[in-house]
């Protein structure tokens, strides 16, 4: 019974101390985001906004986003905060989606423009070739576990 004890015990610190290292992981190794100025100078040019919002029926504790995003045909710009989480992409699509069935059923049809490596803000050029009015959704996705974070229409 000891025995059992003992593995049942140890099983279990090992899951929480990876369930840890997943969260914390991201935010240790997290580049430095873009500061205020860089951010507002970079959103000047912007053609859309829209807003995340963290109470998204997708969201939850641990998968948010809250604040602006500026959408322009160069670079999409967000000025607020995203929750802390591994290999995040930036998707265009053209619906809003708040949850992750829905963006599962367009995922296809979307466009994946980049990688989010950055929790208070990023700057992410848009792709040679992509056509910002095509879309009116901004979606924030975790790929590597198949997690809805945010979205916001910015048209």
């Amino acid at each position: 019974m000891r025995w059992l004890l003992l593995v049942a015990t140890h099983t279990g610190a090992v899951a929480v101390g990876f369930a840890l290292g997943v969260y914390f992981l991201p935010i240790l190794t997290a580049p430095k985001g873009p500061d205020a100025a860089e951010l507002r100078a970079a959103a000047q040019s912007a053609q859309y906004s829209g807003r995340f919002d963290r109470k998204l029926k997708g969201s939850d504790l641990f998968h948010w986003g809250e604040g602006e995003v500026h959408v322009s045909s160069k670079r999409v710009v967000h000025t607020g905060r995203l929750a802390p989480g591994p290999d995040y992409k930036l998707y265009l699509a053209s619906s809003f989606v708040d949850t992750k069935e829905a963006f599962l059923a367009i995922k296809a049809q979307s466009r994946r423009i980049g990688n989010v490596q950055t929790f208070d803000g990023f700057i992410i050029d848009v792709p040679e070739g992509v056509d910002v009015n095509a879309y009116s959704t901004v979606v924030v996705w975790c790929e590597a576990f198949s997690q809805f974070i945010s979205a916001a229409k910015y048209r």
